[in-house]
């Protein structure tokens, strides 16, 4: 059952609580740096809280694009309940103020394409189980 939990509510939970301010800075907590070094061509790398969370969105993408081949009922479940998390975000971007950033709009676009490739990854998969004589 917790195989058909879409991965992508972490990001979009994450979000919201850091619009409620659980991360701290205030109205744009997103350009919190985490942590920077020094590379060894004397640029300086670092990541914001707003670039971690496109991390997080793009690793959890990957596991439900991994998840998508499978062929079970729970696959079916997944896609609707990853639709649901994608209409949500859709939702929330379009009526909540501080959803208006471009970090949000990135993992909405993320959950975007985890319902197009769940839905076409099934769908050719279905194709290759269907046998004609």
């Amino acid at each position: 059952m917790f195989g058909a939990v879409p991965l992508l509510i972490v990001p979009f939970v994450l979000y919201n609580l850091g619009l409620l301010g659980l991360f701290g800075g205030g109205d744009e907590p997103w350009m919190i740096e985490m942590f920077s070094f020094r590379m060894m061509s004397g640029g300086v790398f670092s990541m914001t809280l707003g670039d971690l969370m496109v991390l997080i969105g793009l690793i959890f993408l990957f596991i439900e694009i991994s998840k998508s081949v499978r062929t079970t009922n729970a696959s079916i479940l997944d896609h609707l309940l990853s639709t649901l998390v994608f209409i949500a975000f859709l939702v929330e971007f379009l009526l909540v103020k501080g959803a208006a950033h471009s970090v949000f709009f990135t993992l909405m676009i993320i959950a975007l394409f985890d319902v197009l490739a769940g839905f076409s990854v099934s769908m050719r998969s279905a194709s290759r189980d269907i046998n004609l004589n």
